[in-house]
């Protein structure tokens, strides 16, 4: 079993839910090896008022006991809470929707947790993590760092820096290009709109050309039938006039 100078295990066997049984098992043959078996059992009993040297100091000498055997299980939940933290460290991806702080926001964060469990988390380590984890659009600026710096030496700072840079030159070409497509939008909207006008202004013209060829073809018949009825009309005249004139000469 390693352990370190003060003869404090290096592995600790690691408490999961499925395991319980092993994992105690495993304790006691710890707490036995470090002589705090007894201690963790049955506990420190209370010192008398009237203690002698002595029993002040067995009783002194069990408190350092039960705080090593507390220390010991403290490291060892320790390290499932570190193994939890590495899992999410693994899984930790940037958002389509994400900003880039908030997303370093969240690798600190867990990387401080990490670290205050015992894992060493170099700025190497973070750098290349969210190299790696960065959305699709970041795809350009990650290879030209790549390529123009020395990531063994970039501090998390100024990767977050570089990017953020990034990301504002790419919200404000979003923008203008918003704008572009408004103003786009808005000449296609005036286009089919004067498109509409002249087609509805041509369909009025040759309705009205229509309308005044039927009235000018009305307008002949209703005249050639007006012609008639004068010719008709005279025709009965003269035929009255020949009759009346016949009368008179025979």
């Amino acid at each position: 079993m390693a352990t370190h100078n003060n003869n404090i295990p290096t592995h600790l066997p690691i408490f999961e839910d499925k395991n319980f049984d092993q994992w105690i098992v495993k304790m006691k043959v710890i707490f036995r090896f470090q002589d705090v078996l007894e201690v963790v059992n049955e506990g420190i009993p209370a010192l008398a008022a009237n203690a002698t040297d002595v029993q002040q100091a067995a009783h002194k000498e069990l408190q350092k006991k039960d705080g090593k055997a507390l220390f010991l299980m403290h490291q060892s939940l320790k390290k499932v809470r570190l193994q939890a933290l590495r899992r999410q460290y693994e899984v930790l991806t940037m958002e389509e929707e994400e900003f880039v702080s908030q997303y370093f926001d969240k690798v600190i964060n867990l990387t401080n947790q990490m670290t205050r469990n015992g894992e060493t988390v170099t700025d190497v380590m973070k750098v290349e993590k969210v190299l790696r984890t960065l959305t699709s659009r970041f795809d350009h600026i990650v290879v030209a760092l790549e390529e123009s710096k020395d990531l063994d030496s970039m501090k998390i700072e100024e990767l977050q820096a570089s990017l953020e840079a990034h990301e504002l030159r790419l919200i404000d070409r979003n923008r203008e290009r918003g704008k572009s497509v408004s103003s786009d939008q808005a000449l296609q909207a005036q286009y089919e709109k004067r498109e509409k006008f002249k087609k509805g202004k041509k369909s009025w013209n040759n309705q009205s050309h229509k309308d005044g060829e039927g009235s000018s073809k009305n307008q002949e018949k209703n005249d050639a039938k007006f012609d008639q009825k004068k010719k008709d009309k005279k025709d009965i005249q003269s035929y009255n006039c020949q009759k009346i004139f016949n009368i008179l000469i025979c």
